[in-house]
């Protein structure tokens, strides 16, 4: 597949991809590219809409490209901060086992 006709499939059903022409550029070096998505685990609003931006995801695994789905583990212990003036406590970091590094 041609790099346009690549970029034309990955931004089909998109909004937006922005700046105009990146995707294509970046597709047209012929390198396989690292698209990463993080996720907040204690937000409320995880829900199947976030199955749009999987499905992205894996057309982008489909030609060849590598995916990297972050779950964030500090925000998972002390929350998003957003739009809050006070931070909130964090939970304890849980001990590592000695075989682990």
């Amino acid at each position: 597949m041609k790099p346009s006709e690549a970029a034309a499939w990955l931004a089909r059903n998109a909004v937006d991809c922005l700046p105009e022409g990146e995707l294509e550029r970046k597709l047209a070096t012929g390198r396989r590219l690292r698209v990463k998505l993080g996720i907040d685990p204690t937000a409320p609003d995880i829900h199947l809409g976030f199955s749009v931006v999987l499905t992205k995801l894996r057309e982008f695994q489909e030609l060849g490209h590598r995916v990297v789905l972050i779950v964030g583990d500090y925000t998972a212990r002390v929350g998003d901060p957003s739009g809050r003036s006070t931070t909130r406590r964090s939970t304890p970091t849980p001990p590592r086992s000695a075989s682990r590094p």
